[in-house]
């Protein structure tokens, strides 16, 4: 099998990674962030046109405040800082979800800097921020009831906050868990699954290589011989 068009990943233990090392969950998270810098960079420099991964799901919005807290720096500091970084090496940033359930600043500042990023033709990113996969069918399906449209398996995809996105090839998540969590429901439905027992801060690109490398050698029928 050739090289995925669209991989994505959950990125999942930094918390464990912190407590592992006596360590606040904000230390594990901030290394979370710097392993999905270099993940992002090297899923593009192999080729690969889109990449979206899991920052915070609906229900991660439930955790305390203090660890709530320490991931909205996190993303006032990479809604900044990395965008030059993306539209200087061609990356289109995306992100879905439901932004109003964030901090107002912290919503303006995605919704303003991803802008500066469109027009990027060397890669797609997604980065979900409050989304939910169960949450983004109810809306997609809600939306075809208002505009009184009937939807099939061709249009629905076009009505998910990943309409326009090339079909899920290969998902990913670390952290030892085996499920999805309400990641990207409909969009998996014949997508290549992968675990792996490391926890994310300590996912490196040799990792992503090996995981690359297996979807490469299975065979998708589809339901056919």
């Amino acid at each position: 099998m050739s090289l995925p068009r669209h991989i994505a990943i959950i990125m999942d233990g930094n918390g464990r990674w912190a407590k592992k090392r006596l360590l606040p969950r904000a230390a594990g998270h901030r290394a979370g962030l710097k392993r999905m810098i270099s993940l992002t960079e090297h899923v593009f420099e192999r080729g690969i046109g889109y990449c979206t991964l899991f920052a915070l799901s609906a229900e991660n919005l439930a955790r305390p405040q203090e660890e709530l807290s320490a991931i909205y720096e996190l993303f006032r500091a990479y809604f900044t800082g990395q965008i030059p970084v993306l539209r200087e090496k061609g990356i289109a940033l995306r992100v879905i979800g439901d932004l109003s359930l964030l901090p107002a600043d912290v919503a303006a500042l995605i919704e303003e800097n991803t802008k500066k990023t469109e027009g990027g033709t060397r890669g797609n990113l997604t980065v979900a921020i409050g989304y939910g996969g169960r949450q983004d069918i109810l809306s997609a399906c809600n939306r075809a009831v208002r505009e009184g449209r009937e939807v099939t398996a061709e249009t629905f995809g076009s009505m998910l906050s990943t309409g326009g996105m090339p079909e899920l090839d290969l998902l990913i998540r670390t952290g030892k868990e085996k499920r999805i969590s309400n990641f990207l429901l409909y969009e998996a439905a014949y997508a290549e699954l992968y675990f792996s027992e490391k926890l994310f801060p300590d996912f490196t690109a040799r990792d992503l290589d090996r995981a690359i490398g297996e979807y490469e050698q299975r065979e998708r029928r589809y339901g056919k011989v």
